[in-house]
């Protein structure tokens, strides 16, 4: 569907299917990177607090990952 109406983005966060994505030049993003943007964009003020609330509810975020958000959301 993404390759029919030629998305400026997938979001898909399994590892399986961004693969198969990556492999048919789709371009992805997850959530992580939509809470990125959402920062970026003025519509949240903390990424942080986001992705702490996330973990301790049980979605899995690499550390490096985690990380990276917050070296991009320049709160570390």
């Amino acid at each position: 569907m993404a390759e029919e109406l030629k998305a400026d983005q997938l979001l898909i966060d399994e590892k399986a299917g961004r693969k198969v994505a990556i492999s048919r030049g789709l371009p992805i993003i997850g959530l992580v990177g939509v809470i990125i943007l959402a920062k970026e964009q003025g519509l949240i003020d903390n990424v942080k607090d986001i992705l702490d609330d996330l973990m301790s509810k049980g979605t899995r975020i690499s550390p490096k990952i985690y990380d990276y958000a917050l070296i991009t959301a320049r709160e570390i």
